[in-house]
């Protein structure tokens, strides 16, 4: 039987931001897609996210891979079904914490999405995306029809529902399943230090970058990540592969140049 691989969107995102990577491993997992667009907290989030993958019978293995705020998703799944879950992928995400100074700033976001809600989806997705793909009218155009099928209201429902997240870092320190963390490598909303310090915060973590993308790594790279998340399902239910259950500090590749 296939593998499950449970894929959850970020902030902005509708389901459409994974299609590129899902229709490149539908011959390899059955791929289901969670709505983050009604939910009030990241809890529920991952609670609507679980119920997608409720009928997974046992010895299927179960993949969870989440993207920015989906990663947040995917850390709650994990603290709530973690024996459940084989693997799991951290795509331009972070373990990070709120801060005072971190709710100011998702506060004058939502005074923006209030005031201009065309002009803050303007600024955020150039901001988002790889400099080099700004001249990419087919992505840039996707990316905004996706940021307005969204909406000013579901978008500032998932900003308040990030500043009450919980604190799983101490989870994730003892966690002993493989773990693939990828980051954009010129992502300027959840930057590659972040990125840094959540695979070196689990156990055997392996990161990846990928080149010339942004933070919409699953839209501005979907070959690559598609192949990253297929060596993580390879990894899944494979007698050779061991995770390190010694506590030791985790190894850390990287990419190839591409």
């Amino acid at each position: 039987m296939k593998p499950v691989l449970l894929l959850i969107p970020g902030m902005f995102n509708t389901s459409d931001i994974w299609q590129p990577v899902a229709e490149r491993l539908k011959g390899h997992a059955d791929v289901r897609v969670a709505d983050v667009l009604t939910q009030d907290s990241i809890t529920a989030m991952a609670a609507d996210a679980w119920h997608l993958v409720a009928d997974v019978p046992t010895g299927t293995s179960l993949v969870v891979a989440g993207f920015s705020m989906g990663g947040y998703a995917a850390i709650e799944l994990l603290a709530t079904h973690g024996a459940e879950i084989d693997a799991v992928a951290f795509v331009d995400t972070s373990a990070k914490v709120e801060t005072a100074e971190s709710t100011v700033v998702r506060q004058k976001t939502i005074a923006a999405l209030e005031r201009n809600f065309s002009r803050t989806v303007e600024a955020t997705l150039l901001f988002s995306l790889h400099p080099d793909h700004h001249a990419n009218a087919e992505l840039v155009d996707a990316t905004r029809r996706m940021m307005h099928a969204v909406g000013a209201e579901a978008a500032i429902r998932q900003i308040r529902a990030l500043t009450t997240r919980a604190d799983h870092r101490a989870m994730l320190a003892r966690l002993h399943i493989p773990v693939l963390v990828v980051c954009g490598r010129e992502d300027k909303v959840t930057p590659p230090d972040l990125s840094q310090d959540l695979a070196a915060l689990i156990p055997g973590a392996r990161l990846e970058w990928i080149e010339n993308a942004g933070h919409q790594t699953p839209a501005e790279q979907p070959e690559a990540l598609a192949q990253l998340l297929l060596s993580l399902i390879a990894m899944v239910g494979s007698e050779s592969v061991q995770p390190d259950r010694s506590g030791a500090a985790p190894a850390i590749f990287t990419t190839q140049q591409r």
